[in-house]
């Protein structure tokens, strides 16, 4: 391993999108979305991370011996664990009472997406692993950070790092699997019949009241849709959160660098948008992010970011939907 390198980038205009791309797909034709570098830059450019934001970019990059990338790792120096969807503050007031100085801590991972995915990437799936995870604790000493935390890696990462000495964390998500329906029917006959009932009484109910469902995608993403899925985004951050992670820059640059990997599932009432989900696109998986809705109606956040986000799955042959930290339904 004496012939790799290792250095560590303060943001991702230091290196060109294709060799991120290149080690962030590990040997896949594309990288899933929220690790290319179209996404993480949008982030970095609309200041939604960085200094101010609490979330430093340290990306780390493995070099090989002709100095070309091999492998990646998206992580951020933190001041704060807002936009984890991993709650840890609990160890940060113990650690602190015992004397010691949580933040900074070193994070791999997407910010303000709780998506599964490989986080020590590279153009060979496991090859380097043990390499990057070590670079990640010399960084975190480097920059005297408390510790280096790995977040919503797959299961082989998971036992890799645990052999490491990490500590291993289990949470729970709920994933709709694609058993091969040719349609949303298909899908609901394969049911028992209350559920089939169930869903199919709610998705009635959620439309009753004249509510139309448009997807868009690609160029029928315009900014104009963007300004009225931002207020339904702002509208749900201000009750939920109480502080909305992303700006509407940030929006305007997804869609002008990666439309055809957005889906936004919008409902309609009375010829204006009233609530709408974003989803993000990828090989196998449609991801389900950010929801908000200016009306209430019943039912409506269910169809919209589920129903039709499974709908949308069966008829676009997507393997898995992934609608992130949500309970059970």
């Amino acid at each position: 391993m004496s012939d790799i390198q290792l250095r560590v980038l303060p943001s991702l205009t230091e290196i060109p999108a294709a060799q991120w791309d290149l080690c962030a797909a590990g040997g896949a034709t594309h990288p899933e979305p929220f690790v290319s570098h179209a996404f993480l830059l949008a982030l970095e450019e609309s200041g939604c991370v960085g200094r101010r934001a609490g979330w430093l970019p340290q990306h780390l990059v493995m070099d090989d011996a002709q100095g070309q990338a091999a492998a990646v790792v998206p992580a951020y120096l933190k001041t704060h664990s807002r936009g984890e969807y991993v709650f840890d503050q609990g160890w940060a007031d113990a650690y602190e009472q015992a004397g010691g100085a949580y933040y900074p801590k070193l994070q791999v991972a997407v910010p303000f997406s709780p998506v599964t995915g490989r986080r020590l990437k590279g153009l060979e799936a496991t090859v380097h692993q043990e390499a990057l995870a070590a670079g990640l604790v010399q960084l975190a000493r480097q920059r005297a950070a408390s510790s280096v935390h790995v977040t919503f890696a797959t299961q082989q990462e998971w036992d890799h790092l645990g052999q490491m000495g990490f500590l291993q964390r289990v949470d729970q998500q709920f994933h709709w699997l694609n058993a091969g329906y040719a349609t949303y029917e298909e899908f609901l006959e394969a049911l028992a019949s209350r559920k089939r009932k169930t869903l199919r009484r709610e998705r009635r109910e959620a439309l009753a009241n004249g509510i139309e469902i448009e997807w868009l995608t690609g160029a029928a993403i315009t900014e104009a849709a963007w300004d009225a899925f931002f207020a339904f985004y702002m509208d749900t951050g201000e009750r939920k959160w109480g502080r909305p992670y992303l700006n509407r820059a940030f929006f305007s640059l997804l869609g002008e660098r990666m439309a055809d990997q957005v889906l936004l599932v919008m409902a309609k009432r009375e010829g204006r948008y009233i609530a709408g989900a974003l989803n993000m696109i990828g090989a196998e998986t449609l991801y389900g992010r950010y929801w908000g809705a200016i009306e209430e109606h019943p039912f409506l956040h269910f169809e919209v970011c589920y129903h039709q986000a499974v709908d949308y799955a069966i008829a676009h042959k997507l393997k898995v939907v992934e609608a992130g930290a949500q309970g059970e339904h």
